[in-house]
């Protein structure tokens, strides 16, 4: 764990790492338990978390469980029957009967605290993907534990819409509808800035232009600019769609890396090894109207565990140069049709769901 001015940040490899810490504090929770994914599935590592936060209600803990309603579609209404016999509230938001009414914008956040002491903000939901078995990875991603008064803060803000949150170099934002510019501009702020290197890794990666000049920008005035981006996809269109982008980076002096031994799930950056980003939001126009999370970390210490977790990937992976661009025939023209299909839906129902949102 580190300490990084007055707040304790730990990064934790994935759910490997993650789920083990998260179901000792369920299970030490005195007062209040709150737990927001947008997956939460409840076999396997799912059962341990519903067991122990059905104990937790039982002995009087104030136990609240939002999830999301597409996201853990055909598990929320069993889900909830079962937290709720013990006590525990539960909300499925914008269910699916919910798009009938034009309600699509997701709850995308991964949020879980208790007490008011601990609280565990990244990209993982609950389901044994993230874990990995019998050799094999899981999908790549990151979690942070923090303790200390931000978490007082959190537990004061979660109602709340947008909310930003300080306590010495760890900042807090929770986007509200249709509220990601506020973390997109996290990011340009740090790209602007960056003297020497950033690293970003992410699972959905599809920036407007002004994003995507802006990390050439900084590639061109000489920072090594490098890309940690899915070979892998449990959403096949998201990565054609990003496919159709390698180009344009790679003439711009941006390097691309594909992970290929797992899905990549992470969204998580490092500038100028002092600086981490981490949490749910994902550079894509979606993240732009979801409700996400964004953490932003300005401590060498806690930047140096992440590029230690981004080196170890980047080793692995699969190195992208211009002539892996090039293939031609018919399964090329149908991924760059399927891709240009993706981005524009993604952009329109993005710019559509915030129109509704501002009306």
């Amino acid at each position: 764990m580190k300490e990084a001015a007055g707040a304790q940040v730990t990064l934790l490899d994935g759910g490997a790492e993650a789920y083990p810490r998260m179901l000792a504090a369920i299970a030490s929770a005195t007062r209040r338990v709150h737990l927001e994914v947008y997956t939460f599935e409840r076999e396997g590592v799912g059962s341990r978390f519903v067991a122990e936060l059905t104990a937790a209600a039982q002995r009087g803990v104030e136990v609240k469980v939002i999830v999301d309603g597409w996201g853990s579609m055909g598990e929320s209404g069993p889900l909830k029957a079962t937290l709720q016999a013990a006590g525990a509230k539960v909300q499925i938001y914008n269910p699916l009967t919910s798009l009938f009414t034009g309600r699509a914008w997701r709850n995308h956040r991964k949020i879980l605290l208790v007490d008011d002491r601990v609280a565990f903000i990244g990209g993982v939901n609950i389901g044994d993907e993230y874990m990995g078995a019998e050799g094999e990875p899981g999908w790549a991603d990151l979690v942070l534990e923090l303790r200390g008064d931000i978490c007082v803060q959190l537990g004061a803000k979660l109602q709340a819409g947008r909310v930003e949150l300080v306590s010495g170099p760890v900042r807090v934002l929770l986007s509200g509808f249709s509220g990601g510019r506020r973390l997109k501009n996290r990011y340009l702020m740090a790209l602007k800035h960056a003297e020497q290197q950033v690293v970003l890794a992410h699972a959905y990666f599809l920036p407007d232009r002004g994003f995507m000049r802006a990390l050439t920008r900084a590639a061109r005035r000489g920072v090594s600019v490098h890309l940690l981006l899915a070979g892998r996809s449990d959403v096949p269109f998201a990565r054609a769609a990003t496919m159709r982008l390698y180009r344009y980076f790679l003439r711009g002096g941006v390097h691309i890396h594909e992970w290929t031994a797992s899905t990549l799930h992470a969204k998580a950056a490092v500038v100028d090894g002092k600086r981490l980003l981490v949490g749910s939001f994902n550079l894509d126009p979606l993240s732009m109207v979801n409700l996400e999370t964004l953490v932003d970390v300005e401590d060498e210490g806690v930047a140096a565990q992440a590029t230690a977790w981004l080196d170890k990937h980047l080793k692995a992976s699969r190195p992208i140069v211009l002539a892996d661009c090039s293939r031609t025939g018919l399964q090329a023209w149908l991924l760059d049709i399927l891709g240009l299909a993706g981005a524009r839906f993604a952009e329109a129902f993005a710019n559509f769901m915030g129109r509704r949102r501002r009306r």
